[in-house]
């Protein structure tokens, strides 16, 4: 295996998945906002990270807050 070649992968995939999915949480919420259906007290959020080959399953739970 090359230890390097794996490391550059998993944070190129890693810089994606975190960008994108600031990008669309931050667009979901404006959009929410202006039309006046932001629910108060915060966003429950969670994230599935996925590899079938290894068999790998996880959550990442956590919450945005918005007030």
């Amino acid at each position: 295996m090359d230890e390097e070649k794996l490391n550059l992968s998993l944070r190129k995939f890693l810089k994606q998945v975190g960008v994108t999915s600031q990008r669309e949480l931050e667009k979901a919420v404006r959009a929410a906002d202006e039309r006046g259906q932001l629910p108060p007290g915060g966003l429950e959020v969670s994230v599935q990270l996925v590899c079938p080959q290894l068999d790998v399953s996880h959550k990442i739970e956590g919450r945005l807050e918005t007030d």
